[in-house]
């Protein structure tokens, strides 16, 4: 599996564990003042940091808004999503399109209004991600979404997590084009 350097490289490292502070600081699309009232995960110590190729928690406060933290070019990346609320997730079967999980009634279309000038425009991206943001788990079979969740596949688990990786990385990518 060929990968560009930038995502090889995202993909072969873990997540550091990150201060609230540190999140804060790596939003880039939303302002200064949206990242200082979002709502940050208490439980950051309890995290499980060497599973993830990503931080991804949905706002308690606010069940419409979640938000996705990875590490680029060896700095945090933090990005807001709005995504529909738990009551509204379909039953029917659907992809993650950064993990390939299936879900029933597990995946959510997720869209990010895109950074600087075209936010200022009210452009946005979206993707199929699941709907707890637990993409490096499932992966790494950490948790099941049930039978047939995971396609059969003869990738090894490190190329696995390199594709989740790449997928992030890319959708990354179209939020700060």
């Amino acid at each position: 599996m060929h990968l560009p350097n930038t995502f090889r490289q995202i993909s072969l490292r873990y997540m550091k564990p990150l201060t609230e502070q540190e999140i804060r600081a790596a939003f880039v699309n939303c302002t200064k003042g949206e990242a200082k009232r979002l709502s940050i995960p208490r439980d950051l110590a309890d995290r499980p940091w060497d599973d993830l190729d990503y931080l991804g928690w949905r706002d308690p406060q606010a069940p419409d808004r979640a938000y996705l933290v990875t590490e680029l070019d060896a700095h945090p990346t933090a990005i807001a999503l709005r995504c529909p609320g738990p009551a509204s997730w379909q039953a029917r079967r659907s992809m993650c399109s950064m993990c390939l999980t299936a879900h029933t009634g597990g995946v959510s279309l997720m869209v990010a209004p895109k950074a600087g000038k075209a936010r200022q425009r009210g452009n946005s991206v979206g993707a199929y991600i699941c709907s707890d943001l637990a993409c490096s788990l499932y992966v790494r079979g950490k948790k099941d979404a049930g039978a047939g969740s995971r396609p059969q596949e003869s990738l090894t688990l490190e190329e696995k997590i390199q594709r989740t990786a790449a997928n992030v990385a890319a959708f990354l990518a179209k939020v700060t084009a």
